[in-house]
């Protein structure tokens, strides 16, 4: 896979993500941009991309299924009354530009097209903050506004008639090992307790890597999580969970996921502490 445009971030002196700004990828990957590799600290990587279970999956995005019925997350399309459907219909997120650069962040300027169309312009800030001499927070908020000229809606499988796959959104795609990764958030334990949930954080854990993701502002935590864990690793902030998302004509919208990323297996306290630090920072 050839990449046009690459940039990384770096915390506590370490380089700990590369941003793929213009992959080139089949069409029906949507591509996008994405962060991947991932990295702890000590160098262990906690992203995936085009994994055979998924293909379109790539490591850190903003991916959405339904846009005005344009797929921006890659792969079929969930179509009620008739399931996974192949559609001629994703859509591309083209980076247009850095406003901004740095070694520990980066802000981006986005245009998402479809079917020849400028649908959405999204700005994108991400920032590489570190916590601990073990664990730094990946800080990324995405406003999106409607340049269409006429009222969108964002949708998912799920309020297309899929319950439970609301996923769309801010997307991690970990990697998959040998046994599904731990889950649990503030007051509750497993991938069924936690998926669905509006929590302030969520916490997946692996082997020897603990992610934990935190709503930054309060129309963030109001999104449920999307959560796998024994399919596969992945965890999602949901924009459309039981309804769609109206995004009128002029509109924006605005979410904030703060991720901490530590080296080890974090508790439930451990993971909170964090989190207060990173969503400070």
């Amino acid at each position: 896979m050839s990449t046009a445009t690459a940039t990384t971030l770096r915390a506590g002196g370490r380089t700990v993500a590369h941003c793929v700004t213009r992959p080139a990828l089949a069409a029906d990957h949507s591509p996008r941009p994405y962060l991947h590799p991932v990295t702890t600290l000590a160098g262990r990587a906690v992203t995936e991309v085009l994994p055979e279970d998924h293909v379109h999956h790539l490591g850190v995005s903003v991916a959405v299924p339904d846009v005005g019925g344009h797929n921006f997350w890659g792969g079929r399309t969930f179509v009620r009354g008739r399931g996974p459907v192949e559609l001629d219909n994703h859509g591309v997120q083209r980076h247009d530009g850095f406003k901004l650069c740095d070694p520990d962040g980066f802000v981006e300027e986005l245009t998402w097209t479809a079917g020849g169309e400028r649908l959405l312009a999204e700005h994108r800030t991400v920032a590489a903050v570190a916590l601990t001499d073990t664990a730094w927070a990946l800080d990324l908020t995405f406003s999106v506004a409607n340049v269409s000229g006429r009222d969108l809606s964002i949708g998912s499988p799920a309020t297309n008639g899929r319950p439970g796959a609301a996923y769309g959104g801010f997307f991690w795609r970990a990697p998959k090992e040998a046994s599904a990764p731990g889950v649990f958030g503030p007051d509750a334990d497993g991938e069924e307790a936690v998926h669905g949930a509006r929590a302030d954080w969520v916490a997946l854990c692996g082997d020897g890597w603990t992610l934990v993701f935190a709503g930054a502002t309060a129309t963030t935590r109001r999104d449920p999580w999307f959560v796998r864990a024994a399919e596969y690793p992945g965890v999602g902030s949901s924009l459309a969970y039981g309804e769609r998302l109206a995004v009128p004509a002029g509109g924006t919208f605005v979410r904030r996921v703060v991720t901490v990323v530590a080296d080890g297996r974090l508790d439930r306290d451990g993971a909170a502490a964090l989190v207060r630090r990173g969503v400070a920072s």
